[in-house]
């Protein structure tokens, strides 16, 4: 699959773990959507993606490279990728990409990606193998 932004393409990696629409109770004080709302529903989807993999229970330990390099506007479908990097024993390095389409146009756009790294845990909260 192909992100259409502005005339270029830009490979989209992975699979489509959230689809959402940018809702008011989303924004921050300048009227667009919350850069933390947006982080949030990319863990989410970096969550899912973890657990499936792990087969239980994992934590997000770290959160690298992310910039916000579009708005997410109220109203937008905003879609998560996620893809999956590297294991490690007990550790997921997972690739997430975060892409808005206006209500009244076709083409996606990405808005920002990050790598999370996730940790496997048992019942009692320690680090396990995957």
């Amino acid at each position: 699959m192909t992100d259409k932004t502005d005339g270029e393409q830009s490979e989209i990696q992975g699979e489509l773990v959230i689809r959402t629409i940018a809702m008011p109770s989303d924004t921050n004080p300048a009227g667009d959507i919350f850069g933390g709302w947006l982080m949030g529903q990319m863990d989410l989807a970096a969550g899912n993606l973890a657990a499936k993999i792990a087969g239980g229970r994992c934590s997000t330990v770290a959160v690298d490279g992310m910039q916000f390099v579009r708005p997410v506007r109220v109203g937008d479908e905003v879609s998560i990728y996620a893809d999956l990097i590297k294991t490690g024993r007990s550790s997921m390095s997972i690739q997430i990409q975060a892409l808005r389409r206006r209500r009244d146009q076709s083409h996606s756009e990405t808005v920002t990606q990050a790598r999370f790294v996730f940790v496997a845990l048992d019942e009692q909260g320690n680090a396990r193998a995957l």
